[in-house]
């Protein structure tokens, strides 16, 4: 059953309700996979993962879930590639990504792939979900467990709609002289440090031991 095929609109009741389901067991897979990459000492992105974080956010709502793409797509004013390449830019991507893995700074790693993840729209739908996962796991394997804070990036960048869609349309216009994600990692670090802020470290727990249960969505997911 694929929720949007009998609704053909995401403001049906029934999707919204799957929606919010599948985004909080998108954050606990989410949580769960950092710390069994950190378990098993298996520090890099792989298209398996991204996949899985989009198969989670999309199942039952939308065709392919956790595939990628078979057909072209636009977002707004933005062409992704044509889906013939989508292979080719998502191995580019990771082998980008885990070549400098030890040597970039984690947030602006993260930003990159929060960025190119949405320029190529690897998926047919949650591509922004996936995204903002995608990076968020960066984010906490680099730092060797799961973030504090009581609302994490994704979600405040998802509240913060406005100025993330700004930063990657500006990241894209950049692309046609020198690629430039100042903008956006400037969100990213100011909401990263917002959600640090809100919850104070813990004196007790280990690090990286999760400190708890995932987040819960309140609403339907955007992206």
């Amino acid at each position: 059953m694929i929720i949007f095929e009998l609704t053909n609109t995401e403001k049906h009741p029934v999707y919204e309700a799957l929606e919010v389901a599948n985004g909080n067991r998108h954050y606990d897979f989410l949580q769960s996979i950092v710390g069994a990459v950190l378990a098993m000492d298996r520090q890099f992105l792989s298209q398996h993962v991204i996949k899985a974080l989009n198969f989670h956010a999309i199942t039952c709502l939308h065709t392919n879930p956790g595939e990628y793409r078979p057909c072209e797509v636009r977002v707004n004013n933005h062409t992704p590639p044509q889906h013939h390449r989508v292979q080719a830019l998502m191995d580019d991507l990771v082998n980008m990504v885990n070549r400098g893995w030890e040597t970039t700074d984690p947030v602006v790693l993260a930003t990159f792939v929060l960025w190119r993840l949405n320029w190529i729209h690897p998926f047919v739908n949650g591509n922004g979900r996936t995204a903002r996962a995608a990076a968020y796991f960066i984010l906490c394997v680099k730092s060797g467990g799961w973030l504090r804070g009581e609302k994490i990036l994704p979600e405040l960048l998802r509240g913060d709609r406005d100025r993330y869609v700004e930063a990657l349309a500006a990241a894209d216009a950049s692309l046609a002289t020198n690629l430039d994600l100042s903008q956006l990692h400037a969100l990213v670090s100011e909401l990263l440090e917002a959600q640090l802020a809100s919850s104070p470290e813990p004196s007790t727990d280990a690090p990286g031991d999760g400190g708890g249960a995932g987040p819960v969505i309140e609403g339907p997911a955007a992206g």
